[in-house]
């Protein structure tokens, strides 16, 4: 049986969709963050020493890491549907962003969620001075990459609907997190309309609802 162990509002939720697009039955072991500084618990490390989510048990199998969960299960179980074949274009594509995801566009995002927290947890006397840090910081360096990077995957799905090309892969699954966030986070708007259709496609896909259900509430919801 498969063990997903399972973070709320995590990275983890993409491993739930996969299990739920394969058919897979598995079980699925929660863990809640600490509600004042979100990290995730202790208990964690007792399953891999780092103590993050996701991370998946399957037999003598520990598995951690996001993509390279996603992209076992795909080829463990998958017959060759959540990936496109060897050697192809869209192969190349499904590599790019299976590392992109994590690569280049969620660190991005975090250091948005790190610097937008700053003046909360600042003392109140240098609240100001951290608030000024904060947009100076967004204006000069954090929106304006993440401008460039949004333009470019609004660009990669101009002329198909997936990221890996026109088939549904791993490679969307591997994307939704970043892209859920940045509709959380910064602002993902009616600028960019495809990435807002593909995020209402993998929102209305039967499975995507069937991982939630299983996972339970999920912040970065739309």
């Amino acid at each position: 049986m498969i063990v997903v162990h399972h973070l709320n509002n995590s990275r983890s939720q993409r491993i739930l969709w996969i299990l739920e697009e394969l058919g897979l039955p598995y079980e699925v072991k929660r863990y809640e963050r600490d509600s004042e500084t979100m990290l995730a618990p202790a208990a964690l490390r007792a399953v891999h020493p780092l103590g993050k989510s996701p991370v998946v048990s399957d037999g003598d199998k520990v598995l951690a890491e996001s993509g390279a969960i996603l992209e076992y299960l795909a080829e463990a179980y998958g017959g060759g549907k959540f990936a496109p074949p060897a050697g192809s274009s869209d192969r190349l594509h499904y590599t790019y962003f299976m590392h992109y995801a994590e690569g280049s566009l969620m660190p991005l995002l975090l250091m948005k969620l790190v610097f937008t927290r700053l003046p909360q947890r600042a003392p109140i006397l240098m609240k100001p001075a951290a608030k000024a840090l904060v947009a100076g910081a967004d204006t000069a360096l954090i929106a304006p990459q993440l401008k460039n990077h949004l333009g470019f995957l609004e660009r990669e799905l101009s002329d198909r609907d997936w990221f890996a090309g026109g088939t549904f892969s791993a490679a969307d699954i591997q994307m939704s997190f970043p892209l859920e966030a940045a509709a959380a986070r910064a602002g993902l708007s009616a600028d960019y309309p495809k990435l807002s259709a593909f995020l209402d496609r993998i929102h209305a896909r039967p499975a995507y609802k069937r991982a939630i259900d299983r996972g339970g509430p999920y912040a970065l919801l739309r």
